[in-house]
């Protein structure tokens, strides 16, 4: 084994965080759980007898596989430089550290990718003493967990189907648990093998039995849906709700709510479920054109009108003739913009402006604003006739705080979006990166989510999963406790001081002279182990890609 793994597996302990803030415990960034063995054995025997043996070793065996998957994502990221063998016998220091196993002996060989063999001699396994001591002894061998977890850790670590079996077992009286395993086909009856690592017929059955008693029940098609917005929650529900019946008629609509809640995306949503979806839809930020230019802007503008009129021209509202046009920050519409929008509201036509000629203009007007109208009327900013016939049927859209459900499923939809644009596949976020977005109260609201995401797909590597680190930069998880060399807990700034070494400090000071160039020795010695690659360099010192690329730029301009 390398010695860079050595060291790693030496400090693989100090991932084990104890939170004290909130009570939980960590694994990297996966959440963990302590849980009696006793609980375990209940809960197992209460699946063989419900559903029973055979089935029932699927559901463990499908766990193990789960289980053994994520710890092939969290081995990789602890040690980037190793071998696939190396990563292997990593495998069995997570397993002992979660006290699940112990492999007592092991034999790993590799000739080529079709040639692997392995044969692991387990001892402590947690599943075999639930049998001996909860269970009873079975007619076969019972260790169902962890075959799946060895099956599907080799597989990621290898790229290829691996699968083990458990040849003896103590849970069914043999002397000692042996798990093998090969190349799906080099077994004869792997196809009949693989049946365990699906979902079982029983859970497909109960689905189909609940969706037809659903129908049966309501008799309706699917939740709402408003064109791309996203979300489940009450909140979500009852936009969906309000704009459909909008949508069945012209009336105006005034959408209320933050930056970045998705007032365009309801507006959007509208639009398309009403009877003008094939005619346009124009949207304006108000906010982003000067005054002295928003009237020629939304009305148009006859030739000669004011310097630089060159020609006539149509304004956004002849653009969205027989269709919507959405007003955007319509609190920013000059007093002159206001009263001719009053217009179109009350008599449906209106003028270009420096024109004469009366233009009659039949167009759907849905306004948002962040600010409150009421308040602009008292400040004088805001015409009270024109809030009246913009406020015929308000919109209130919650904030992204008070709408919790709906954020996984944004996630979910902001990921498929930008792994297509970027042509990348993540493992979507880990544990400690989910619990950082459901405690973020999001000020930007679904656009600020939907920037994270992006920029947290860019910041992973494929097949990885997206740290908390990646979307929230400062991130820090808090005071908390990990397991010392000796078995204790102990405060993380603790361990921090015990593992500082004051004779490599002197030494790294009497040669390099400064920090600076102390930096610079990391980085170029980082680089080179990474084989130039800066992603592999950053994980190597422990910081994010931007920060490296961000400091050899500054190397190269001092250079």
């Amino acid at each position: 084994m390398s010695q860079p793994l050595q060291e790693a597996e030496l400090s693989l302990s100090h991932q084990i965080r104890f939170q004290k803030r909130d009570g939980t415990i960590w694994f990297g960034e996966q959440r963990m759980i302590l849980l009696q063995l006793a609980a375990l054995a209940s809960f197992r025997k209460e699946q063989i007898e419900t559903v029973g043996l055979e089935r029932a070793k699927g559901f463990f065996m499908r766990l193990g596989y789960s289980l053994g998957q994520k710890d092939a994502l969290l081995a990789r990221r602890l040690y980037p430089e190793a071998s696939s063998l190396e990563l292997l016998r990593a495998g069995f220091s997570l397993h002992s550290l979660k006290g699940m196993v112990r492999i007592e002996k092991n034999t790993l060989s590799m000739p080529s990718p079709e040639e692997f063999i392995a044969e692991y001699a387990l001892a402590d396994s947690y599943e075999a003493e639930m049998f001996r001591s909860e269970l009873g002894q079975i007619d076969e061998p019972g260790c169902w967990s962890l075959v799946g977890h060895a099956s599907a850790f080799t597989s990621n670590i290898l790229g290829q189907e691996i699968l083990f079996k458990e040849t003896s077992c103590r849970g069914c009286g043999d002397a000692a648990c042996h798990l093998v395993g090969r190349p799906a086909e080099a077994w004869d009856d792997a196809a009949q093998y693989r049946r365990y690592f699906v979902s079982s017929p029983i859970i497909e059955e109960l689905y189909e039995l609940q969706s037809q008693l659903s129908v049966l029940r309501h008799k309706v098609d699917s939740a709402p849906t408003l064109g791309n917005l996203r979300g489940k929650s009450a909140g979500y529900r009852h936009v969906c709700s309000m704009a459909a019946r909008a949508a069945e008629g012209d009336v105006s609509v005034l959408l209320l709510g933050e930056t970045g809640v998705g007032k365009e995306l309801v507006a959007q949503g509208i639009h398309n479920a009403s009877e003008r979806h094939n005619n346009p839809f124009v949207a304006v930020n108000c906010a982003a054109i000067p005054p002295d230019l928003i009237e020629a802007e939304l009305f148009g503008v006859c030739k000669g009108a004011y310097t630089g009129a060159m020609q006539s021209r149509e304004g956004k509202f002849e653009r969205a003739h027989t269709g919507t046009i959405f007003l955007d920050e319509v609190i920013e519409l000059s007093p002159r913009a206001q009263a001719s929008l009053l217009r179109v509201l009350q008599e449906g036509e209106m003028e270009r402006v420096g024109d004469t000629q009366t233009r009659k203009i039949d167009v759907r007007i849905i306004a948002a604003t962040n600010e409150s109208l009421e308040e602009a009327i008292k400040e004088g900013r805001f015409r009270a006739d024109l809030y009246y016939r913009l406020n015929v049927y308000p919109i209130q859209i919650p904030p992204l705080r008070q709408r919790q459900e709906d954020i996984p499923v944004l996630i979910d939809h902001f990921l498929e979006k930008y792994q297509a644009y970027y042509k990348k596949r993540v493992s979507g976020l880990s544990d400690m990166a989910q619990k950082a977005m459901r405690e973020y109260s999001w000020p930007g609201n679904v656009r600020e989510l939907e920037n994270l995401i992006e920029r947290g797909l860019i910041l992973t590597d494929n097949g990885e999963s997206i740290s908390a680190q990646s979307l929230f930069p400062s991130f820090d998880s808090g005071a908390s406790q990990v397991v010392s060399d000796d078995g204790r807990l102990i405060d993380a700034t603790e361990l921090d001081k015990t593992e500082t070494t004051p004779g490599w400090i002197e030494q790294a000071l009497k040669e390099a002279g400064s920090l600076e160039t102390i930096e610079e020795h990391l980085i170029e010695y980082a680089m080179q182990k990474g084989s130039g690659n800066i992603s592999s360099a950053a994980r190597t010192l422990g910081v994010s890609r931007p920060t490296l690329a961000y400091r050899l730029k500054k190397m190269e301009n001092t250079a």
